[in-house]
């Protein structure tokens, strides 16, 4: 059954029709004291708490009770189970072999780490580079990237890519054949620009070593097997295996929440609903993350391809067209710098861009008494209030005239002073970035990513629309080797791929 046929859907969009347009989150601010109370929700996590106030959007509770109504009662299993439960694929419980994985890891990444592994000509590892593209990239960089603090002592770690051979030539252009380790990363092994990237970085190896016998080292002649590779060996490099223990256990964590907590204080649920509202109510197109934490400055990125990858989907899992809308475009770059960049838009702009703000209570870096991060806050508290509150065309008369401005001066610059308001927005705030509270909060938006799967009836687990440009890509590739013009594609592709040919010589 599609969404649009759910008897809940169809009370929704019938109140959405007669209703909607009389939400002021404004209005609805100064007629209840208590609207934050009745509208956020506060998770006690084993490393501290975090906030979830939902207070600053498009809902009242009667609104609320019929998108959780909604929702679906969900079983997400994952691979963080840290509590040695039993979990059971095709009949057969996967713990036990999951866990000497993990001891498998632990030890190698000790070896490496402390020096104990050895480049070919016996000297210590240096430098680590990860050789993937999408899931087995855009993860790891970003937990690399997030918990930094946590990664004294070890090796460098690099990620490689982009098929364009710039990223690698860049990258090898500072490593030494004799104390760098790469890691390929791929669940099939047959990524083209995986192969390609990881083929260049063995050529440039043996131009060193000059023994394709010493792509192993003398005293590890087996190689490590793909399943070391399938979770983020390529990250633990960087900081110590019980941080890696703790992100999985931060994971495991908000797992137990969602699979066990009432569906309306789960926050998974909760930001799916308010999600789906947007999108299929409103006609939101795009969803802002905006992290005020420079460690987090990859997280919208991996989560372009977490959401937009999963949910990025016109057909039902029965195989139907959809008559609705499904994932949105899902972008953002942490605060402050964005507020120098595409903030105007989201608050002056003609489309609503619902937005996630994200921040620590607590820096990393307390700096000049944390001012900093007490500037930080204040921007994160004064955009999410600037955003739902706006600036009434009276506020703004007032504000002109206490300038000294007055006439047709004023009546010219007026119109621009003023803000909408009623823009939604999520605020989650938590103690502080942590590799336990990263993990928790990666592990909350995937939830969040798969009830609005299931809600669309779509399959999250597909991704069969990076197929087709593959597909055409291998059919092009033979046809640059040579000068002679193509007449194959249609006229626009014919265009371009004659251009190039005559100016790449």
């Amino acid at each position: 059954m599609g969404l649009s046929s759910d008897p809940h859907f169809q009370k929704l969009e019938q109140w959405y029709k007669s209703k909607a347009g009389n939400l002021n989150m404004r209005d609805m601010f100064e007629a209840d004291k208590d609207r934050f109370s009745k509208f956020s929700t506060t998770l006690e996590t084993d490393d501290g708490d975090i906030l979830l106030d939902y207070s600053k959007n498009l809902v009242n509770e009667e609104v609320m009770r019929m998108l959780l109504a909604m929702g679906r009662a969900v079983l997400h299993i994952a691979l963080r189970n840290r509590s040695n439960t039993p979990i059971n694929v095709d009949g057969q419980d996967v713990m036990p072999e999951v866990n000497r994985v993990l001891d498998k890891m632990k030890a190698f990444c000790h070896k490496v780490r402390s020096g104990e592994w050895k480049g070919f000509s016996g000297k210590a590892i240096t430098d680590v580079v990860n050789i993937g593209i999408g899931g087995s990239d855009l993860g790891p960089l970003m937990v690399t990237e997030a918990l930094k603090p946590y990664s004294k002592g070890g090796p460098n770690v690099w990620f490689v890519s982009n098929i364009d051979g710039t990223h690698m030539a860049k990258t090898l252009a500072q490593l030494n054949a004799e104390t760098t380790l790469f890691i390929i990363a791929s669940k099939t092994f047959t990524t083209q620009e995986t192969i390609t990237n990881a083929e260049s970085a063995r050529d440039w190896f043996l131009q060193t070593a000059n023994d394709v016998s010493r792509l192993l080292t003398a005293n590890h002649k087996t190689p490590l097997s793909p399943m070391i590779l399938i979770v983020s060996l390529r990250t633990i490099q960087n900081f110590r295996f019980e941080n890696f223990e703790q992100l999985l256990a931060g994971a495991h964590w908000m797992d137990n929440h969602f699979r066990s907590t009432p569906i309306e204080q789960n926050v998974p649920v909760l930001l799916a609903v308010l999600g789906v509202w947007y999108i299929n109510f409103f006609q939101a197109e795009t969803h802002a993350m905006l992290p005020y934490d420079q460690y987090m400055h990859r997280f919208a990125a991996y989560f372009q391809q977490g959401d937009m990858e999963s949910n990025g989907k016109y057909i039902t899992k029965d195989g139907a067209r959809v008559n609705y809308h499904t994932g949105p475009i899902v972008w953002g770059e942490p605060g402050t710098n964005g507020q120098h960049a595409f903030y105007q838009l989201i608050h002056q702009g003609t489309r609503m861009i619902p937005a996630d703000f994200l921040i620590p209570a607590q820096t990393q870096h307390p700096i000049r008494d944390s001012l900093h991060h007490k500037i930080l806050m204040a921007n994160f508290l004064a955009q999410t209030e600037a955003l739902m509150k706006g600036k009434t065309s009276d506020e703004a008369r007032k504000e002109l005239e206490a300038t000294g401005l007055g006439g047709a001066e004023l009546e010219q610059l007026l119109p621009h002073k003023v803000f909408q308001g009623n823009k939604p927005s999520n605020s989650i705030v938590f103690k502080k970035l942590s590799p336990f509270m990263l993990g928790a909060l990666v592990a909350m938006y995937e939830h969040k990513i798969f009830v609005q799967g299931v809600i669309w009836n779509i399959n999250s687990y597909d991704q069969w629309g990076v197929e087709l440009g593959k597909q055409l890509a291998k059919a092009i590739e033979p046809e640059l080797r040579d000068s002679s013009e193509v007449h194959t594609h249609d006229s626009s592709t014919n265009g371009l791929i004659n251009f190039l040919k005559k100016n790449s010589a």
